[in-house]
């Protein structure tokens, strides 16, 4: 630390210690003031310049060093000094001593709080960035974050300090006067009959109702500010439109019918999305098709002939597309439009928050209005701009269930969860597969035994997995494709006949004119959205992939959740989305299932946590169907059974974390699974055994050592000589 920065910490440090020991916390109560007010306001009278001075400067340090008090503080600049000097004295103390703390964070503390304040930061810069001294305004009106923390936090941004300063004013001037008018009504409060009095209850009303009539204003500005230059129609086609017919936009149009909602979905290829026609259906179905194979390879393992597996890759992909076509009709235009939904075949691009042109497949135009719209265009195969890699026709999890010839060779790009299914499904139908990943593992959201486990499946299942290798070149040699990697510094040569990319996904936003509103995606293509799922308006919404983060199928059907609810009811009340319990599963073999924190997770963040392991090589149904390998891990508060995340690694870990799933959301810990009654043999024994080990290492040795003594005196008092002496008998 620099010697500026170590002079300005002391002499923080030695004004914080004196706070202390002069009594300062004893002091700045509405108690004390209370019992001296007739001397307060006595010598006040006498030295109205010297006490307002005093006052000021005492508000000033308290507020510039986020002491306690500055409510009591408020209260009493009315209570003695009066509504008009009161408002002013405290208006002018506050924001200067506000404007020092804002210039002590930025010179002193900027480092240490974006470490501890991590988030709050985030969130505060992203609204410095986008709305500025506005942003400020809205915090300094209805506080979301404490004051003192909004001073600190604000340094840490580029804001110039007499923006700061003046808006900071402003914004505190409404709330300063409620304060200080309440402080007023309380300085006269001298028998039981005046706290009843007119004055004094319409002060602690304005007290009550300031929050939210602030939020209200803000709310109307906001909303003024956004719908600026745009004209709202005087009457609707719709109450809710949405764009995308994938997971996230058949739910929101689900709900949004369920409750008699005129809705229309928009959708310009396949009902259904990725995931039923890209995506979990059919990558599903091709896993099982492989686990079928692997079994009647390795059938000696369950007392069978093995035996050697061949099979018509076109027919392995027909069925894919039969399952598809059985799956089909769950997402059909025909079954939304019994429900009640005008299904509409064709694409959609926004002229205004409330409205789209649309162009039909069958090339008809219209425009339609909503109340409100969301955004469910879902999301596409991210292909990384790698030199060659477009001219070696690459396969994604878009255009691999056209595939009829099986590759001899496949090359995987990517060590993710499709990319690691992906591979070991090929590698068990007869590819030889050689999985590219640049980072030093694979999976490498979860912990590293999990990654280990898995590779090391690979490993014995024959997959060429190269890790820490980054692709940085494709080209075709002698009639062969090769692709060029980097590893440890050297370039490595890997021949293939077909390349799979699998690193990732963007959002898709193509053709929905997002400019027109001002919208701007992220780099990844997904569109930046608030807390309620809006993006940029109150009235339209994003869920599912383009929305992100989180890029599965159930993480879309429950944004769409809130998508829906808020664009039909935002203007009662407002839903923030929850991810607080989101399960995901990678479908290995092993499979791969989470919920919750990891150990990585918890130790980045600094949560205390306890870790119970159990392993399914104790589990007699995983024995008895040779599956005995993997484990469960489950993080729970130190000393308690509340659980803070888990994890399955083993076959049907995705079924395991059900139970460990609901458990998280609905508050219920590890006792109580333990004292449910689980089916025997099943595979769901596991979560109950986990829960076991988790209460044997919690036993209260102190009460079994005395449940000891006490069952031994229970035998009788003779009942341990005598056994003593008969066992002295039987070694003679």
């Amino acid at each position: 630390m620099s010697k500026p920065k170590l002079i300005v910490l002391t002499l923080i440090a030695l004004l914080v210690a004196a706070f202390i020991t002069l009594g300062g916390p004893d002091v700045l109560t509405l108690e004390n003031l209370k019992q001296n007010q007739a001397q307060l306001e006595a010598w006040i009278a006498d030295n109205l310049v010297l006490a307002v001075s005093l006052y000021a400067l005492v508000y000033v340090v308290s507020t510039a060093l986020s002491l306690p008090g500055a409510t009591v503080l408020t209260l009493a600049g009315g209570a003695f000094l009066g509504n008009l000097v009161g408002l002013l004295t405290v208006s002018v103390a506050s924001t200067i001593g506000a404007s020092l703390a804002f210039l002590v964070a930025r010179f002193l503390l900027r480092d240490t709080l974006k470490r501890k304040y991590a988030k709050t930061i985030r969130r505060i810069d992203e609204g410095i960035e986008k709305d500025g001294a506005f942003y400020l305004a809205t915090l300094r009106l209805v506080p979301v974050f404490p004051f003192f923390l909004i001073n600190l936090a604000m340094g840490l941004t580029g804001m110039k300090l007499r923006t700061y300063a003046l808006v900071s004013w402003l914004g505190m001037l409404p709330g300063t006067f409620v304060y200080v008018n309440a402080g007023t009504q309380l300085g006269q409060v001298s028998s039981m009959g005046d706290i009843v009095s007119a004055d004094l209850l319409l002060s602690f009303a304005l007290l009550g109702l300031f929050p939210l009539m602030a939020k209200f204003v803000v709310g109307f500005i906001r909303r003024r500010r956004a719908y600026r230059g745009f004209r709202k129609p005087d009457s609707f086609d719709y109450n809710l439109l949405v764009i995308g017919g994938g997971s996230a936009g058949l739910v929101s149009a689900y709900i949004g019918a369920a409750v008699k909602a005129k809705v229309a979905l928009i959708e310009r290829d396949r009902m259904g999305g990725d995931c039923l026609n890209t995506g979990c259906v059919p990558s599903k179905a091709l896993i099982r098709s492989a686990k079928a194979a692997d079994t009647l390879r390795h059938a000696d393992r369950y007392g069978l002939d093995s035996v050697p597996v061949s099979g018509n890759f076109s027919s392995i992909m027909g069925r894919v597309k039969k399952i598809i076509a059985k799956v089909e009709p769950h997402d059909s235009p025909e079954r939304y439009r019994g429900l009640g939904v005008d299904v509409i075949e064709g694409g959609a691009a926004f002229v205004s928050p409330w409205e789209v042109d649309v162009v039909r497949n069958d090339g008809r135009r219209e425009r339609l209005s909503a109340r409100s719209i969301v955004i469910a265009t879902g999301g596409k195969p991210f292909v990384p701009p790698i030199p060659g890699l477009n001219t070696m026709d690459p396969l994604t999890s878009e255009n691999l269930w056209d595939l009829q010839e099986q590759p001899g060779r496949l090359l995987v790009l990517g060590g993710g969860p499709i990319g690691c299914e992906l591979s070991q499904a090929f590698a068990r139908l007869g590819s030889r597969v050689i999985q590219i990943e640049a980072g030093d593992r694979i999976l490498a959201k979860e912990d590293v035994e999990v990654s280990e486990l898995v590779q090391a499946q690979f490993h014995r299942e024959g997959i060429d997995l190269r890790t820490g290798h980054k692709a940085v070149e494709f080209a075709e040699e002698n009639g062969e494709r090769i692709a060029w990697c980097e590893h440890h510094g050297e370039r490595v040569r890997i021949p293939f006949d077909r390349v799979l990319v699998a690193v990732g996904r963007a959002g898709n936003t193509d053709g929905l004119n997002l400019e027109a509103l001002g919208i701007e995606p992220r780099e990844n293509g997904t569109v930046p959205v608030e807390e309620d799922l809006s993006v940029g308006f109150p009235n339209v919404f994003a869920c599912g992939d383009v929305a992100g983060p989180y890029q599965f199928t159930h993480a879309a059907s429950h944004q769409a959740w809130y998508a829906a609810v808020n664009g039909l009811f935002g203007q009662f009340r407002r839903f923030r989305v929850d991810y607080r319990v989101l399960p995901w599963v990678t479908f290995t073999a092993p499979e791969v299932a989470r919920v919750g924190l990891s150990e990585a997770e918890a130790r980045a963040q600094g949560v205390d946590y306890e870790v119970t392991r159990y392993g399914l090589d104790d589990l007699d149904r995983a024995i008895a169907e040779d599956e005995d390998h993997g484990f469960i891990k489950v993080l729970t508060v130190p000393g308690k059974d509340r659980i803070l995340g888990a994890v399955v690694v083993g076959a049907h870990g995705g079924e395991i974390l059900a139970e460990f799933t609901l458990a998280m959301k609905h508050g219920i810990g590890l006792n109580k699974i333990l004292g449910t009654i689980h089916p025997y043999p099943t595979w769901n024994e596991s979560a109950k055994a986990a829960a076991g080990q988790w209460k044997q290492a919690h036993a209260p040795q102190g009460v079994l050592a005395w449940l000891e003594r006490f069952h031994r005196w229970r035998l009788g008092g003779g009942h341990t000589g005598k056994a003593q002496r008969k066992q002295d008998r039987s070694v003679t």
